[in-house]
């Protein structure tokens, strides 16, 4: 079995220290494959998103604990507004552990456009991103851009996990992945 890179003092909340499972993603890294669930509201059926689904394109990848916490909440919707100002060709995607129906249902309350996708079958997605955390079985609050060569073009791993993340940095890393 191979050994899994733990990272400590990295993520918090409050008083509580946590550790962070997997290998920090670096600009010009390629982008882990993944394979998520999202469950399709008018089909009634849970559908599996691939990176590979979007290739040739940009991606941002919201990552977020939980879309049950207000902060996550707040991320989720402020990513919502500013993929207005993103060029249309960029995917938006926020992801959590939560189960696929959870999130189908906030979505579908709060109007959100943009998928929402879940890696609550497996941890994986948390380790090949660096982003889970060991003591809650959830995802490290984390924003990734990913170019159309799936580098790795924008990585902010947040570590007070009662923090948002820097949504400018973020989108001019889009903008200039997508070579405006």
């Amino acid at each position: 079995m191979m050994n899994i890179e733990e990272r400590h003092g990295e993520a918090f909340e409050f008083a509580e220290h946590l550790t962070v499972i997997g290998r920090k993603l670096r600009i010009g890294d390629t982008a882990p494959a993944f394979s998520l669930d999202r469950f399709d509201a008018v089909e009634g059926a849970i559908r599996t998103v691939l990176l590979s689904d979007t290739a040739g394109t940009v991606r941002l990848l919201n990552v977020v604990n939980s879309l049950d916490t207000p902060v996550c909440q707040v991320e989720t919707r402020r990513w919502e507004k500013l993929r207005a100002d993103l060029p249309n060709a960029v995917t938006v995607y926020t992801i959590s552990m939560d189960l696929p129906f959870a999130q189908s249902r906030w979505n579908l309350s709060e109007s959100v456009q943009h998928q929402l996708l879940s890696s609550h079958r497996s941890k994986q997605f948390g380790r090949d991103y660096g982003v889970l955390l060991k003591q809650w079985r959830l995802l490290q609050r984390a924003v990734f851009v990913i170019d159309s060569s799936d580098l790795i073009a924008h990585a902010e791993y947040v570590a007070d996990q009662m923090n948002e993340p820097n949504y400018d940095a973020a989108a001019v890393a889009v903008q200039n992945a997508s070579g405006l």
